[in-house]
């Protein structure tokens, strides 16, 4: 479907996460939404342009007169895309994160004046560089003997109500789909750039084990504003969900009183590892480190320990080693007996056991020492982790990589990161 074609029509839904291609064939981005400029009266809001993620996960205005192509599996632009990041203006709205699941009605005359959903809205080309909105894809509410989940495709003519922005709660189950194969990181951009209320909306949607995972992403500050704005005991749940050294981060920026609240409604079990990270400074091995790393007995074999690292929740930094010790083996675990690197794991026969590949010849670190001790200790021996222990040689964590470069970094890296300047020029 080119952009020359009168005919060409495509639904939003399916173009997000599509790629998009310079006119050399070179993929440049990918799309994440349409924006629109909605209008009163029955004339057809304009396309002005697509929001691309680019590279370095940067959103940016690519407008709709550089894209020369729009069909289900990508999109072909110019390749001429600024790379400044993308900032919404007051009129202008965003397909994916504020039309779908909206609540409008239908006009008189079609079908009385019923109220529907938006589930996906379909952009037409008029024009070389031209497209506005067509259709809309809508569903009706249960009411007397009709099911829920009636839907109907009508023109945008049909529709009332759209100018005017929700008052009411919207749903987010249609913007929530569009978040499926996306990483967490880049949910956390997603909701970073929405307006107040579909933000707080989103949130409200997402579980409790995602909603954890976007809060391990974003500022501290946005962290606090989120958690506090949760009900209590689902800030509690939420926290648990949470990594403890991330979930005790956002706990010790919060006043002590709320903080031990909060402690005090999670389980005890998962308290207690969160506590523990508590009680050492920020700066230090015990502050930076995982109370969770893969811990295992002396007899067991390689095949156990390739199997506790392919485990799919695991991020890359912890999944590098196993950590061997005598029991008890959550921590603090008894005697540490070494690490085994993934590499070596791989070279070893899997009934053969982990005590055979320890590596014991790197002194593990102690929960005392200050960052920059830590830092030198990882760069030295090359490592993208590092166990931690006490005084008494008993395993307390283990720190990764990400979370040395978390406190190496500036302060505020990740808002820098979500809220550089930019526009579109």
């Amino acid at each position: 479907m080119t952009s020359g074609k009168a005919t060409a029509r495509i639904f939003v839904s399916h173009l997000a996460g599509k790629a998009v291609f310079d006119q050399d064939g070179d993929q440049v981005g990918r799309v994440r939404d349409v924006i629109v400029q909605l209008i009163g009266g029955q004339e057809r809001p304009r396309v002005l342009g697509l929001v691309g993620e680019v590279t370095g996960k940067r959103r940016v205005f690519l407008p709709i007169t550089r894209v020369t192509a729009i069909e289900t599996g990508q999109v072909i632009s110019t390749g001429l895309i600024n790379m400044r990041r993308f900032q919404q203006r007051p009129n202008e709205t965003l397909v994916l994160a504020e039309l779908l699941d909206r609540k409008v009605r239908l006009a008189a005359g079609a079908e009385g004046r019923d109220e529907v959903q938006i589930k996906d809205v379909a952009i037409e080309c008029t024009g070389p560089g031209d497209w506005e909105l067509a259709q809309v894809f809508v569903q009706h509410p249960a009411k007397g003997l009709r099911r829920r989940g009636e839907s109907a495709v009508v023109d945008w003519e049909a529709l009332t109500g759209l100018a005017v922005p929700e008052a009411g709660p919207q749903e987010a189950a249609t913007l929530l789909a569009s978040f499926d194969q996306m990483r967490a990181a880049d949910i956390a951009r997603a909701v970073h750039e929405l307006n107040p209320k579909r933000r707080g909306e989103v949130i409200a949607a997402l579980d409790d084990e995602r909603l954890a995972d976007v809060l391990e992403e974003l500022p501290e500050e946005d962290q606090v504003e989120i958690l506090v704005k949760l009900e209590v005991e689902r800030a509690a749940d939420v926290l648990e969900e949470m990594d403890p050294d991330d979930a005790a981060d956002l706990l010790g920026d919060l006043p002590a009183e709320e903080a031990e609240r909060l402690l005090g409604l999670m389980q005890p079990d998962e308290a207690a590892p969160v506590r523990r990270l508590l009680s050492y400074s920020d700066d230090t091995a015990g502050g930076l480190m995982t109370s969770e790393p893969i811990i295992l007995p002396p007899d067991a074999t390689v095949a156990e320990a390739l199997a506790r690292i392919r485990r799919a929740e695991l991020t890359p930094a912890l999944a590098a080693q196993v950590y061997v010790c005598r029991a008890p083996l959550e921590t603090p675990t008894g005697r540490f007996l070494g690490m085994v690197h993934f590499q070596r794991l791989l070279r070893e026969p899997p009934a053969s056991l982990v005590s055979a590949a320890v590596d014991n010849g790197v002194e593990p670190l102690r929960a005392e020492q200050p960052l920059r001790e830590v830092t030198r200790f990882m760069a030295t021996y090359n490592l993208v982790a590092a166990p931690v222990v006490d005084e008494s040689g008993h395993l307390l964590g283990a720190i990764t990589v990400d979370d040395v470069l978390d406190h190496v970094l500036p302060a505020d890296w990740r808002h820098q990161d979500l809220t550089d300047e930019g526009g579109k020029g």
